[in-house]
């Protein structure tokens, strides 16, 4: 992909969550990855316990743009460093930092200031002090090598014009034996026309690769035990089939 065409995508999806955050619209569109749920709450529709939901203030869990609920998967333990790629406003770095205890820390990384301008207030509202939000780029995230216990992700990764570089980010900044845990959108069959859209691109669509090139992705950066760990499946154009798949893996110890 050429250099002017990622920073295109990339001052398209900072500008499209930022117009989010301004105007407290939602992500979800009829090509999106937004679950055919009741609820219009996007937290309780991507999986989030009520319990969770009740946790933290109501603003991080409204300006939810995921596509499933990553901390489903983890076994975090007090005294962790989490890492959040495209921490928005803040759901799961608030939930984390639960987790990890006065001894840990959660971090967000996000390209999009107003996003972590938001997210910085929902943590003083929640009286999170465990917590920091960075201003970033997944592809070269400002966090130290072999400091982090645990990757995750939820909707974000596909958003990039360079996944090999952010799971070789990722596999940078785990200790050894961290594990990586993310949920993302896979899409197979996508047409070229799709992918050199922005406006389906800022949807989490067009940048979304075939399941099995995502995970060999996360191989080449070095990963192991690379799983699968659940898949559903969204919405369909033409012959285009777009899923959210959760995704583990472990950097070898």
């Amino acid at each position: 992909m050429k250099s002017q065409d990622v920073k295109q995508i990339k001052e398209s999806v900072r500008e499209h969550y930022a117009d989010l955050v301004k105007t407290d619209e939602s992500c979800c569109s009829s090509l999106t990855c937004c679950p055919d749920t009741k609820t219009n709450n996007p937290a309780e529709k991507n999986g989030y316990t009520d319990a969770q939901i009740s946790s933290i203030p109501a603003d991080a869990t409204e300006h939810s743009f995921g596509c499933g609920n990553p901390l489903e998967y983890v076994d975090v333990q007090e005294g962790d460093v989490v890492v959040d790629l495209g921490s928005g406003a803040g759901i799961d770095v608030l939930l984390a930092s639960r987790l990890v205890g006065e001894s840990g820390s959660a971090i967000g990384i996000d390209m999009t200031p107003e996003m972590i301008e938001k997210a910085q207030r929902n943590a003083e509202e929640a009286g999170a002090e465990n917590v920091d939000f960075r201003l970033g780029e997944i592809e070269s995230m400002p966090v130290e090598s072999e400091s982090v216990d645990w990757i995750i992700s939820n909707c974000v990764i596909c958003l990039s014009p360079d996944k090999d570089k952010v799971f070789e980010e990722a596999y940078r900044v785990l200790k050894p034996g961290g594990k990586l845990v993310v949920s993302d959108m896979v899409a197979n069959n996508m047409p070229e026309w799709a992918r050199a859209a922005v406006s389906v691109w800022v949807s989490c669509i067009s940048g979304a690769l075939p399941e099995d090139q995502y995970l060999d992705s996360i191989r080449h950066a070095g990963f192991e035990n690379v799983q699968v760990l659940s898949k559903s499946a969204y919405a369909k154009m033409r012959q285009v089939e777009v899923a959210s798949i959760k995704v583990a893996a472990v950097k070898p110890a």
